[in-house]
Formats: structure tokens, C-alpha cells, sequence
């Protein structure tokens, strides 16, 4: 039997300051489970919400027509050419429809009108799909570029993009 976010098609992005309730609330969520399943993690609210700011950066989240927000994610910039994908989250009950692969693509053709040509991003080892979404948009491993991360844990990886045909 099909549940009803599985069956509905009308998911809306929106950009949002990282500081509003629906942001906080996803990324508190996001937080939660990671301490659930790595018994550490970065506590959101230590995040500057300036960071995801445009033209710096920009943050999303998604809801099913009118409903709650279900899903986030954000970038920011690093450097002059780099961005870092950050706080990718999808709540279960929204899971398995392709909204992270949405999100990403979204957030990627943003942070590129923005000139970026290197995109970064981290996620937890335990973290398969988003390992294989990320594995599939184009992203590989690399060394972590975040000091003191345990590589046990954490999984840094790397997509270079290409300057959108209107540079």
C-alpha cells in the first residue's frame, strides 16, 4: 500500500534563513540522529546563520504542498572557487522519493550560478544512502578537510563543477 507523501509529487523548495523554525527544527532532527547512531556530532545551533546567507551561501527546505517541512539542506561558501554542502536531512516519513537527489541538484546549480568550481561535503560512514547518492551525483572520497575529524566516522568527499553556460 502506498502511503500518501510516497504517492504525491508536489514537493516545493524554499529558500529560508538557517535561523527559522523549519530550519532548526530539521537540522535539530538531523542532529538527533546522528548522536543516535555515532554518539557524537556538530551541534547545529554552534553554526553561524549568516554563513548560509546569499550570495554566500543559501538553505532549503522542502514540504509536501502546504504540510510540514520534511527535508533541508544548505551550502555555503569555503573559499573564492569552493562551496561545502551542508545539514542534508530527509525525515523518514519522506525518505526513499528522491528528495535529497533533488535538494543536491538544486543546491549545486545555485552554488554554481555563484562561480564555485569545487564543491565539498561530509557524511557519516553508517550513512549508506546518502553515500550512494552522493557516489552517484559524482562526488569521490577525499581527505577530510575539516581538522580533528575521525575517519572512522566521517566521510569527506569532493565534486568538481563546471562554470554554468552564462559565465
Amino acid at each position: 500500500m502506498t502511503s500518501p507523501l510516497q504517492a504525491a509529487s508536489h514537493w516545493t523548495l524554499t529558500a529560508v534563513p538557517y535561523g527559522t523554525a523549519d530550519a532548526r527544527a530539521l537540522t535539530q532532527a538531523l542532529h538527533q540522529e546522528q548522536l543516535a547512531i555515532y554518539n557524537t556530532a556538530d551541534d547545529p545551533e554552534t553554526t553561524d546563520s549568516a554563513e548560509f546567507d546569499a550570495p554566500h551561501g543559501r538553505f532549503l527546505v522542502a514540504r509536501l504542498g502546504d504540510g510540514p517541512a520534511l527535508a533541508c539542506g544548505g551550502w555555503r561558501t569555503l573559499g573564492p572557487s569552493t562551496a561545502e554542502i551542508k545539514r542534508m536531512y530527509v525525515a523518514p516519513a519522506a525518505r526513499g522519493q528522491g528528495l535529497g537527489r533533488r535538494i543536491l541538484a538544486t543546491l549545486e546549480q545555485d552554488l554554481l550560478g555563484r562561480g564555485h568550481t569545487e564543491v565539498l561535503l561530509e557524511t557519516g560512514v553508517h550513512n549508506i544512502a546518502a553515500l550512494a547518492l552522493y557516489a552517484a551525483s559524482g562526488y569521490t572520497p577525499v581527505h577530510s578537510y575539516v581538522p580533528g575529524r575521525n575517519p572512522d566516522i566521517n566521510r569527506a568527499l569532493k565534486k568538481a563543477v563546471l562554470q554554468p553556460a552564462w559565465y
